[in-house]
């Protein structure tokens, strides 16, 4: 392929992903080998639904510049190390899919696998966590990555390698088939029913009365999406304050956000599991996110 045609494939990824509610708004990222040293990947900040072939940038490995008019992901280091690592993946996806993630917060001994399934993932590894964009989650990362091309990012999502974006992108889809197997067998089927019934009321007027049944106690944040969208703590007011201003398309991704915050929380105090982000952590990507990323999104 050239130039155009890797970039036009990032960026109808992109829109593949949110159909398959793997991602949502700007949250993970997308790339496409080019040649031994070069990669296209998905530019910083902005929306998978606006993207277009000519928004994504390439990065060169080796003198760490890019070739286009957008800044290439925040979590580009990681994509170099999973190519440097494998000369034969040739397409890597960050996903923020909510069953990985929740696995992600606790431990891979939960997960039981086909042999087909095994065959196709292999090893599963759960990295460290790092703030997002930081040299500390690319060493972590890059350190699991060293023996899985499957990496559960720790409160923060799903990296996934493939030989192409079809195999990355089955990966991904069997990932979260193994992994909500394992969330369901511990919570039920009615945790998870819970959860998706509470996030889509959230998602209403904020005037509108909520039933005592309805209601969730207030949680701190286990997730680094759900820190930058509404802050440290989950509760009745803090989603009403983050709903403020908000589109019916971001409306929509929050209430999806909301899904998977609370079916992690539900999963992680099943197995006796903390699992909290830090309060200064948390409000460091609130803010990072409110006066930047939120405002790039549609530009």
């Amino acid at each position: 392929m050239n130039d155009n045609e890797i970039k036009q494939l990032v960026a109808d990824t992109g829109r593949r992903l949110l159909d398959k509610g793997l991602v949502a708004r700007t949250w993970g990222n997308i790339s496409a080998r080019k040649d031994a040293t070069k990669f296209a990947i998905s530019p910083s900040g902005l929306g998978y639904e606006n993207m277009e072939g000519s928004d994504v940038p390439i990065y060169d490995m080796e003198t760490k510049t890019w070739e286009g008019s957008r800044k290439p992901s925040s979590e580009k280091k990681i994509h170099a190390a999973a190519y440097k690592l494998y000369p034969e993946v040739n397409f890597v996806i960050h996903t923020h899919q909510d069953y990985a993630t929740a696995v992600g917060l606790a431990t891979t001994n939960e997960l039981e696998m086909s042999p087909e399934e095994k065959d196709l993932l292999g090893k599963i590894s759960i990295a460290g966590y790092g703030l997002p964009g930081t040299d500390k989650l690319a060493d972590n990362v890059t350190s699991s990555l060293k023996n899985s091309q499957v990496v559960l990012m720790a409160h923060h999502g799903a990296l996934i390698l493939g030989k192409d974006v079809e195999d990355a992108l089955k990966k991904a889809e069997v990932l979260e088939e193994v992994c909500k197997r394992a969330v369901i067998k511990k919570i039920g089927t009615d945790a998870i029913e819970e959860a998706c019934k509470i996030a889509g009321l959230k998602k209403m007027d904020t005037d509108a009365p909520e039933k005592e049944s309805d209601k969730i106690a207030p949680f701190k944040a286990q997730l680094d999406d759900m820190a930058q969208m509404i802050g440290p703590k989950y509760s009745t007011g803090a989603v009403a304050k983050a709903k403020e201003g908000l589109s019916e398309d971001d409306l929509q991704a929050l209430s999806l956000l909301l899904n998977k915050a609370i079916i992690c929380k539900k999963y992680t105090e099943a197995l006796g599991i903390d699992g909290r982000l830090s309060s200064f952590d948390c409000i460091l990507m609130r803010t990072v996110y409110k006066f930047k990323y939120s405002k790039q999104k549609n530009k």
